[in-house]
């Protein structure tokens, strides 16, 4: 049974300002363990990787606190662990860790809590760490970058809506991805490249994207983008942000014009899959060291072959069957998902 000091403190407005009060007792190799059940009690010990529902948001009140313990009170609950930003960027997540069974029906219950609190909840068991070189690979359009490049050049071109129209439908997985993607690109036929570079040139890169790369980078990981969309804008991403692979679709273009043509096989969902193992083998990474991210059906099959599959701001029918799910926050939550 563990054995609890107690933390004084007459002003203890949240959580992240008790995370903060820990800061000058704390040791590398020791983290804080709250008592679920009561958040002014705590312990030092070494980091659990073992069976959690971790949360992760921007505040939670002592109150929130006890009331998802609450939630979570028939799991057997052992502790509530704090686990810092591995840069000091001072955002923290809280794991609750159990020895029980997880039913379904108190995970519905966490989970509309945290969508009725604008958070993001995770249940985790074994996944890849961070104390070891592994690889990450996402998708680019709605993922990595917070556009659909082939919607925006057809809004240039003139035909941005029923090209829109058919890249939802693909997304959700209604259409099959490389006939609706050929006949998206057909509609662009005889645009002028000056459409593409002007995309090209103005990329909005995801919320929490540099964050995580930069991390990851710390930590020997590998981070690369598989993408349905076109090599012109991943290519680019690759070089701006130093990632170790892209691979994409390329758009056939001559004399300076669109031709409506895509060269070469089309980036699909099974191409996907076969890039993380690919990459994997070509850089020594172990399967179990595998994560795979992204946002529609498109990245179902890449998702299902890794070891984690993460949805970002999904489909429903993606986050159904991804692993964990990030709604609420930026794609450096992914961070606080990986072992420590």
């Amino acid at each position: 049974m563990t054995q609890y000091s107690t933390l004084t403190h007459d002003d203890i407005s949240s959580i992240s300002h008790v995370a903060h009060l820990f800061n000058a007792i704390t040791r590398h190799d020791q983290v804080v363990h709250l008592n679920p059940f009561n958040v002014f009690e705590y312990s030092l010990a070494a980091i659990s990787n073992a069976a959690s529902v971790t949360l992760y948001c921007e505040t939670l009140s002592v109150a929130q606190f006890s009331a998802f313990s609450q939630i979570l009170n028939s799991v057997e609950l052992q502790s509530v662990q704090i686990i810092d930003a591995l840069d000091n960027a001072g955002d923290h997540a809280l794991s609750w860790h159990y020895a029980g069974e997880l039913s379904d029906e108190t995970w519905l219950q966490v989970k509309q809590w945290a969508l009725d609190n604008k958070a993001d909840v995770w249940a985790l068991k074994q996944r890849p760490t961070l104390s070891a070189p592994g690889l990450l690979l996402m998708d680019m359009d709605s993922t990595t970058i917070k556009i659909e490049c082939i919607d925006e050049i057809a809004k240039l071109a003139g035909v941005g809506e029923q090209v829109s129209e058919v890249t939802e439908l693909a997304m959700q997985g209604k259409l099959d991805f490389a006939e609706s993607l050929r006949a998206r690109v057909a509609t662009l036929a005889d645009a002028d490249e000056s459409i593409i570079a002007k995309v090209k040139d103005n990329l909005p890169l995801m919320h929490g994207l540099k964050r995580l790369i930069a991390v990851l980078k710390q930590h020997e990981w590998r981070v690369a983008i598989a993408s349905g969309g076109f090599t012109y804008f991943a290519d680019k991403l690759k070089d701006d942000l130093e990632l170790d692979a892209a691979i994409a679709n390329t758009l056939e273009i001559k004399d300076g014009e669109l031709t409506g043509q895509v060269i070469g096989k089309i980036v699909d969902a099974q191409v996907k899959a076969e890039t993380l193992n690919e990459l994997a083998e070509r850089f020594s990474i172990p399967a179990e060291q595998t994560v795979a991210m992204g946002d529609g059906a498109n990245d179902l099959v890449m998702m299902a072959a890794a070891n984690l599959g993460v949805a970002f701001e999904a489909k429903p029918l993606v986050q159904e069957k991804a692993d964990v799910a990030i709604n609420f926050y930026g794609l450096d939550a992914l961070l606080f998902i990986l072992a420590r």
